[in-house]
């Protein structure tokens, strides 16, 4: 900008003095071109105050015409260098204002390209921020409520019950749906989401029946049931929260919007373990399939369960897919732990 600023101050000042001396130098090699007796009946002629006044308002009428030459060229290089510094200031308004994009200025002024290079870089990482967390509120607000839906009904089936037994077998289980639930808060509180290489090994059958004794009542409210089968003695890596909140949310998905007996099969597959989970619904439509991971797309109207299950399933090393769309199948592919 410095160098703009001076070749600009040159510009200015250069075209003042080219319109004054280019025409006085060249009157002065054209009086010095003429032989003597030509020059100097010349300045006999010029002699007096009528030829002082003509020549002074001539060289007043050059340093006029210089200054107005001045001023133009100032004027346009004062544009150059305003009008991108207005434009600069007019995008940083609407960027305070909310505005969450911010385009980069092109205006060859490496000073203020720099400027809105920053502001830009600044801009898209606010709202990255902003996305992120609007992201961890919604996964937070999903992985709560799934396990405070589930000891709800338990407390529900407590309070409706005089059999000591049953209260005493509910309540184990909402303890271990309250543990549940801390474990989710810290999850939360320490979240992270780089893959972590010494997941623990998790027994995929006691997670499976921990399930099968959560969502119980919800079954047998809607007058439904839940098949688990397949291999037994599996063993996966995974943290036991993410498994339990990966196949939680199938099976919420499939109780809220399929139909039928839900159905859990557990295999090996070369180094992995899959989980396949179904029913006998209607499946998903072939305009929602490709998008049902996607956040805010789904049947519902709201995908944030299925991309949650995903993420956590890509964190924990693994993958969820929808493998059939008629009916609806989905498979979670973990590795398989040694021990």
């Amino acid at each position: 900008m410095r160098r703009l600023l001076l070749r600009s101050t040159l510009a200015a000042v250069g075209a003042t003095l080219a319109l004054l001396a280019v025409p006085l130098l060249g009157l002065a090699w054209w009086v010095a071109a003429l032989s003597d007796p030509t020059r100097q009946d010349l300045i006999g002629s010029l002699s007096g105050l009528g030829s002082a006044a003509v020549l002074s308002a001539g060289v007043i009428g050059l340093c006029l015409l210089g200054l107005g030459a001045g001023f133009l060229v100032a004027q346009r290089q004062a544009r150059i260098l305003g009008d991108p510094l207005t434009e600069l200031a007019t995008r940083a308004e609407r960027l305070g204002a909310g505005e969450s994009r911010f385009l980069p200025l092109d205006s060859g002024i490496g000073e203020l390209d720099r400027i809105s290079d920053v502001l830009s870089r600044s801009a898209n990482q606010v709202t990255r921020n902003l996305a992120a967390e609007r992201d961890f509120a919604a996964d937070a607000s999903h992985q709560l409520r799934t396990p405070l839906t589930a000891l709800l009904m338990r407390l529900d089936e407590i309070a409706s019950t005089d059999d000591l037994a049953v209260v005493q077998e509910e309540a184990q289980v909402a303890i271990g749906q309250v543990e549940r639930l801390s474990k989710v808060v810290d999850d939360l509180m320490g979240r992270t989401r780089v893959s972590d290489p010494t997941r623990p090994s998790v027994s995929l059958d006691a997670v499976l029946a921990s399930l099968q004794r959560e969502w119980q009542p919800a079954f047998a409210a809607s007058k439904r049931s839940m098949r688990i089968h397949g291999e037994r003695g599996l063993r996966v890596r995974a943290t036991p929260m993410a498994l339990a909140q990966i196949v939680s949310t199938l099976i919420e998905n499939a109780l809220a919007h399929g139909r039928g007996t839900v159905d859990i099969a557990a295999r090996r597959a070369g180094p992995s373990v899959v989980i396949e989970l179904g029913d006998e619904g209607e499946g998903v439509g072939p305009t929602i399939a490709p998008h049902i991971f996607e956040r805010s797309v789904s049947s519902s109207g709201s995908g944030l369960g299925l991309t949650l299950a995903r993420d956590l399933a890509e964190d924990n090393g693994g993958r969820l897919e929808l493998v059939s769309t008629q009916p609806a199948v989905f498979a979670v592919f973990l590795s398989e732990a040694d021990d």
